[in-house]
């Protein structure tokens, strides 16, 4: 079974910083691009960062600068560094995943959500 867990969300003071973990787990065959979503309250769910499988990166124009995006392909992991956060930044975050799965002698690519964790920034 395929999962991921995020880890690293909270609770903190404009102008600080989080740093976000993702790791992907289960028999997976190869992980291709990962990347962070956001969702807040009463908005639709948006793209923050992307990261290929070899290191090219994209980011939403509201974070560039602040927040950088990186991997650990040994351990099928993405983080999201986030530094200088505002109160904008409140959301529940989302780990994405593209993934080649190998079943029953088939590949399968499959997009993967976890279950998402809570950042807030205080004002």
């Amino acid at each position: 079974q395929v999962q991921l867990v995020e880890s690293g969300g909270g609770l903190v003071q404009a102008g600080g910083s989080l740093r976000l973990a993702c790791a992907a787990s289960g028999s997976i065959f190869r992980v291709n691009a990962m990347g962070w979503y956001r969702q807040a309250q009463g908005k639709q769910r948006e793209l923050v960062a992307v990261i290929t499988s070899g290191g090219s990166t994209n980011y939403a124009d509201s974070v560039k600068g602040r927040f950088t995006i990186s991997r650990d392909n040994a351990k099928n992991t993405v983080y999201l560094q986030m530094n200088g956060l505002k109160p904008e930044d409140t959301a529940v975050y989302f780990c994405n995943a593209d993934l080649l799965l190998f079943r029953s002698g088939a590949y399968y690519p499959s997009d993967y959500w976890g279950q998402g964790t809570q950042v807030t920034v205080s004002s």
